[in-house]
């Protein structure tokens, strides 16, 4: 497994998040957006602890991470190379949401079938879902029923204890995030605009 060392974060760190990922376990680590809980999106059982974790009902569909098209087109089907396009080129933090989901665990997709993908712009993010091979879900930190968090200081310590592995990477940034722009893609490939 080869890291980038060309970066500020610590390769064990990097190394230690994907480990915990292959055993199946929950990390707390920093996006593009904010911070989040991520698995491995094709564990089942991984999945679940993430919901049980924020106390969010099955069912109710979390967003993956992926860094790269390529990856994006190995969990979707049916869609248009244009939508491709569109996520390549989003200069923000951009969501889309995809209407047939496939090789996802069960319980990650919503009822519909549907799936939200991201392929974040920051290089650790990216780094991550590199060397572990597979798609990330990435779940905002916080219980259901709060706020997400802006700040890695911002998330509550319940929370924390409950996860398997915390990145160290970025948690005395400052800089608040916000989640990202979500839009809902039809099965023409029409957009809709879910969250500004």
């Amino acid at each position: 497994m080869e890291v980038d060392q060309n970066s500020n974060w610590s390769p064990s760190d990097l190394l230690n998040a994907v480990e915990v990922l292959r055993q199946g376990g929950v990390i707390l680590y920093p996006t593009d957006t904010i911070w989040g809980l991520g698995c491995d999106a094709t564990n089942r059982e991984a999945v679940e602890k993430v919901y049980r974790i924020k106390e969010r009902p099955s069912g109710k569909s979390m967003l993956i991470l992926v860094s790269d098209i390529v990856m994006a087109e190995e969990y979707t089907k049916d869609t248009p190379d244009l939508i491709w396009n569109v996520m390549e080129e989003a200069l923000e933090p951009l969501t889309l949401i995809f209407p047939h989901a496939r090789n996802l665990a069960d319980n990650l997709p919503a009822a519909d079938g549907s799936i939200g993908i991201r392929m974040p712009k920051d290089n650790f993010c990216l780094e991550l879902i590199r060397l572990f091979g597979k798609p990330i879900v990435s779940s905002s930190a916080n219980p259901s029923n709060q706020a997400p968090p802006e700040l890695y200081i911002d998330i509550p310590r319940e929370l924390i204890e409950l996860v398997d592995y915390v990145v160290q990477w970025r948690q005395d940034d400052f800089r608040p995030g916000s989640p990202s722009t979500v839009v809902k893609l039809g099965a023409d490939g029409e957009m809709e605009m879910i969250r500004p």
